[in-house]
């Protein structure tokens, strides 16, 4: 598409469970927000649209569980999402809720119009059911030892252990979390979408149409699901919380909330245009829409896979044009953790950071997980306002406010002859909003921002090099020429940051007086255009607010720890089968120490070990490289079994098996002998 008419926007919608944290952010509300500020700027016609996901069986355990309503659930967590994304600015076009009318309508039609149009299959299948309850369980509801691993409380859907996908019915004694009883198979009649009649339409619109201008984390995962052949999935499920499967026959059943929740982009968009006086349906279907879903990655597969099949399904609908989903960010080393309050929530951050919104902005942009996962960290976020947004981006728009006062009264001076100098710089400047544009185009917003305060640097530089505060008392012509060039990146400033960081944006344009809002023509301050006063665009961020902060997450951790070993048993292996005295006879295992460690070259989790078993001195290659470092184990005593059959390992041959075992935090631990006097070679009996 060369020239779209209209640009619809879609936000991953933010599930009710629970606030926004830093990860919902930099994975999906602040590039999303750049992309559409941007475009405004532009003039272009945008329908930047969200709203709260308020049904599947999450809603049901939060309820159950703070034993309250689903209704009072999602009213919560939904008041405080959406007045926590006014307050960051967030600038939705719409923000609407799965739970209004207009949406239970919208997904209703759109079924039955996939129902009608013959476009799902009808099985009856065997699901697990809580004779106690009286009720089918849905996945989360049922518990169980994994059949991969051994972990005892895995999900119907996941062991979060193993991380493997799995289904109810492979759970190894299973129980319901609604009553404790053991469930029993029942038939129960369900909706599927064959996924697998779209595989040609998929693998031709993603793995060949956008091979090129997709994310490769996107297109890989995309490519993954389709190389492992697409089945059918679902689109009901039995759930006493949600939309009303709208056929005969469909009593007590509910749309299931994947297949709901992406058509409440659509619903959102209707509740906009209604409001607004427009017609929804371009926006949706409109060949010269661009459509553009922003998502996290553990959304690709919804947004890339099964709703673009249901769009093709339903026959009227557009398709994205890009799906630039970001990965995780983690918090100071460790993934983030609603359950285990392992976050930094934006309604605290708003209380702890008044008026500082744009310093999170920046530094979720200037981190942001765009192609791999990464880390946000206390220090990091001091160091980028401090270093950064004060020293080079507020620094120069305050001198140049100040001096501008100081010299003229707040007047732009009118320029002499331009130098070499001034000539480059202010070509340089002109040269901003195409290079920062395109990479906001192509959804490289860490790039985009790392422009803009070249920018910055280009003035702060400029204003080094000439040094008005000298040239005044020699050569005042020059210094009026030197003035009116820096206030003329000033201005281009306060107009190229607005994606970024808005609130500076306004506070930067009411310092110079200053209402342009177009991106591609930077409007020059005229010569005599009166500036209002210098005021600080940032303020320094002392130690103790993040020392605050670091305090608030070990309070956290050690609250987490004390939870865990007080409430928690052990996760155990389940006993394997019984072996007879000979079997175990046949172990030679010894004791050992570690003399050398290496890492393995290109290999990730592997460490090739020198030990001395006391009989001989062999290389062991062990799979712990992500839980040691090779020099803090030189030295350590281990148990080594060590008439295990050599094997080869990426050309190592490797001659035994360090014996390792996790503790409670899951860090693996060497078995080793506890006291004094234990020497190598020495059995294990």
């Amino acid at each position: 598409m060369v020239t779209p008419k209209r640009y619809t926007i879609t936000a991953a919608l933010p599930y009710t469970n629970g606030p926004i944290h830093i990860g919902h952010l930099a994975g999906v509300y602040v590039p999303s927000d750049i992309y559409a500020r941007y475009l405004r700027l532009q003039g272009k016609d945008v329908a930047f649209i969200c709203g709260s996901d308020e049904h599947g069986v999450a809603i049901s355990m939060k309820a159950k569980k703070e034993g309250i309503s689903p209704q009072e659930v999602i009213d919560k967590y939904h008041n405080i999402i959406k007045q926590s994304f006014v307050d960051f600015g967030i600038t939705f076009d719409n923000y609407s809720r799965t739970s209004a009318k207009i949406h239970h309508d919208t997904a209703s039609e759109f079924f039955k119009k996939l129902f009608k149009d013959g476009k799902f299959i009808e099985e009856v299948t065997e699901q697990l059911y809580d004779p106690k309850a009286d009720q089918f369980l849905a996945d989360r509801f049922v518990t169980g030892t994994c059949p991969k691993c051994g972990h005892d409380e895995a999900y119907g859907d996941q062991c979060e252990k193993c991380g493997s996908s799995l289904n109810a019915t492979d759970l190894i004694n299973p129980k319901s979390t609604i009553s404790g009883a053991v469930p029993i198979l029942k038939k129960t009649k369900h909706w599927f979408l064959p996924l697998e009649n779209y595989e040609d339409f998929l693998k031709q619109w993603i793995l060949v149409d956008h091979k090129k201008d997709w994310k490769p984390n996107v297109y890989g995962q995309v490519k993954s699901w389709i190389d492992d052949g697409l089945r059918p999935r679902a689109v009901t499920r039995d759930l006493d919380w949600g939309i009303p499967v709208p056929v005969e026959g469909a009593e007590g059943k509910v749309l299931y909330v994947w297949f709901d929740a992406p058509i409440g982009y659509i619903s959102s968009t209707k509740e906009w245009a209604a409001r607004e006086g427009k017609d929804w349906e371009p926006y949706w279907k409109s060949n010269d829409t661009k459509l553009v879903h922003f998502i996290g990655k553990d959304n690709i597969v919804f947004h890339c896979v099964i709703f673009p099949a249901m769009l093709k399904a339903e026959g009227s609908y557009i398709l994205p044009e890009n799906v630039p989903a970001n990965e995780f960010l983690n918090l100071e080393g460790n993934k983030l953790s609603t359950s285990k309050n392992w976050a930094v929530w934006l309604h605290e951050y708003l209380e702890d950071f008044p008026g500082q919104q744009d310093v999170l902005r920046y530094t979720l942009t200037a981190t942001a997980p765009e192609t791999k996962d990464n880390d946000f960290t206390w220090k990091d976020f001091q160091a980028r306002n401090n270093n950064e947004l004060v020293a080079i981006f507020g620094n120069f728009i305050n001198r140049v406010a100040v001096l501008t006062h100081k010299y003229y009264e707040g007047h732009v001076p009118q320029p002499s002859e331009l130098r070499e100098i001034d000539t480059q710089t202010l070509n340089e400047m002109k040269a901003y909003p195409a290079v920062i544009g395109s990479s906001i185009e192509r959804y490289r917003f860490r790039e985009a921002q790392g422009e803009l305060m070249n920018l910055a640097r280009l003035g702060n530089k400029y204003l080094a090099d000439e040094e008005p505060w000298k040239t005044i008392k020699t050569d005042e012509e020059r210094t009026k020429t030197v003035m009116y060039v820096a206030l003329q990146i000033a201005s281009a400033l306060a107009v190229l940051s607005e994606p970024f960081i808005p609130f500076t944006s306004r506070k930067l344009k009411t310092i110079l007086n200053y209402n342009a809002e177009s991106w591609g023509t930077l409007k020059p301050l005229e010569t005599g255009h009166q500036i209002g006063e210098s005021a600080l665009l940032f303020s320094k961020i002392e130690d103790e607010q993040i020392q605050q902060q670091l305090d608030k997450l070990e309070a956290t951790k050690a609250s987490n720890k004390t939870e865990k070993t007080t409430t928690e048993k052990p996760k155990l292996m389940p006993q394997k089968e019984t072996i007879q005295f000979d079997d175990f006879t046949k172990l030679d295992m010894r004791v050992g120490t570690i003399i050398e460690a290496e890492k393995m070259p290109k290999a990730d989790k592997l460490l090739v070990l020198k030990v001395d078993t006391g009989l001989d001195v062999r290389t062991v290659v062990s799979g712990i490289a992500e839980s040691f470092i090779p020099e803090e184990i030189i030295g350590k005593q281990v148990t080594i079994l060590i008439n295990l059959a050599p094997r080869k390992l990426r050309g190592v041959e490797s001659q035994g098996m360090i014996l390792m075992t996790e503790n409670a935090e899951g860090k693996l631990v060497f078995l080793n002998p506890d006291v004094d006097g234990v020497g190598n070679g020495m059995t294990i009996n």
